[in-house]
């Protein structure tokens, strides 16, 4: 089960590894297209119920039914294993089911309770059998809670891999490849596109006038609406679906949403400027629960502020001019930049984290494989 775009990925790649060593293995549940793609037998997709902040009462319908769905397909078939990939607001009420129908529940991403909703660490400890996490400093976190856990590394170290080289890349997109770079990702959610797309183009054409040779690209994730917002970003800028490895690698720097996004640019060595923006109220009660100082990933793998974090009314395109323009145009700051980050992708684990956390479920996956009575009935 995964609801989000980054958990569909490192759920398709974990499908893929597991049928390796598990042939005959069939998978069940929701996913998104790469999920399906990799095999998943879809009971409904994951597209409609990923949603940033409070949902809509449409939204709550569409989750409601997708929770009903796979209650019901629990309580009918009792499956041998629940995977659940990160999206705790659905999967940990999932996992409370699965305890109460004797299905062992294998957790790959942990939710971030290191950062805020603190109480769900009793959920993860009753009802998780086992807790796979990707990111180095949760592991200690989890094992003095008491809960069952193994860091397996982070499956991007082997998934962010750009294969075209810089003069490629730029005669695919119409790009000289001798001239400054900046690559925009406005995100993969209608929400986050709507809020944060307009204020980079903004930004992006203040730029673009003070240096003329700029070259701005934006990555349009796959899945979303083609709607009047891209085609007016069309006609300031080159708009690409996919490549987003590649922008990342040959961006001078870029302009991005605060998400995994941040993650494989770091991963890249690409210095980057994140930004963000919620619903006032959502922001509000973000503030109140949040316990880290930092909200994107490199920032907290390494405990300093190495990506400028953009937030709420701040993110405005002066502002975020202002802080770009030495990334793009100061190599000194910028190669500083790139050494610091070097530093994220050593501590997030060697190659093969697809293949560990692939092999740790099906040896999870045997020790389960025993005669068990028949299953309770869920309320």
């Amino acid at each position: 089960m995964a609801g989000e775009e980054s958990g569909d990925l490192y759920g398709a790649e974990l499908i893929r590894k597991v049928r390796e060593i598990l042939p005959g293995l069939i998978f069940y549940g929701i996913g998104g297209r790469r999920m399906r793609a990799a095999g998943l037998e879809c009971l409904f997709p994951a597209e409609p119920i990923s949603v940033v902040g409070l949902p809509t009462l449409s939204q709550l319908k569409i989750i409601r039914q997708a929770w009903s769905r796979l209650k019901n397909f629990l309580i009918n078939n009792r499956p041998q294993i629940a995977v659940l990939i990160d999206f705790p607001g659905f999967n940990l009420r999932l996992a409370k089911i699965c305890k109460k129908l004797e299905i062992p529940v294998f957790y790959y991403i942990a939710p971030q309770v290191w950062a805020w909703h603190r109480r769900r660490v009793k959920i993860l400890k009753n009802c998780v059998d086992l807790l796979a996490v990707i990111l180095p400093f949760e592991k200690e976190f989890f094992k003095k809670e008491g809960i069952n856990v193994e860091f397996v590394g982070h499956p991007l170290v082997d998934l962010v891999r750009p294969s075209l080289s810089r003069e490629t890349f730029c005669e695919i997109a119409g790009l000289s490849p001798v001239h400054p770079i900046l690559g925009i990702f406005p995100g993969s959610r209608e929400s986050e596109v709507n809020r944060l797309l307009p204020v980079f183009l903004a930004t992006y054409e203040i730029l673009k006038k003070e240096h003329p040779r700029l070259q701005g690209v934006i990555v349009k994730a796959q899945g979303l609406s083609e709607t009047l917002l891209w085609e007016e970003a069309r006609k300031k800028v080159k708009v690409l679906v996919g490549y987003q490895y590649e922008v990342l690698k040959q961006a001078t720097a870029a302009l991005l949403v605060s998400g995994t996004v941040t993650l494989e640019a770091a991963i890249l060595g690409t210095p980057m400027v994140a930004a963000y923006r919620l619903p006032k109220f959502s922001f509000f009660l973000a503030k109140r629960l949040v316990r880290v100082p930092y909200i994107t990933l490199p920032n907290l793998i390494l405990d300093e502020p190495v990506v400028p974090e953009i937030l709420q009314d701040e993110a405005r395109p002066e502002k975020l001019a202002e802080v770009l323009r030495p990334y793009l145009f100061e190599t000194r700051f910028r190669e500083e930049t790139r050494e610091k980050l070097k530093q994220v992708k050593k501590r997030l684990g060697g190659p093969g984290a697809s293949w560990r956390v692939a092999d740790l479920l099906a040896s999870f996956l045997r020790s389960t494989l025993s005669p068990s009575p028949l299953p309770p009935s869920a309320s």
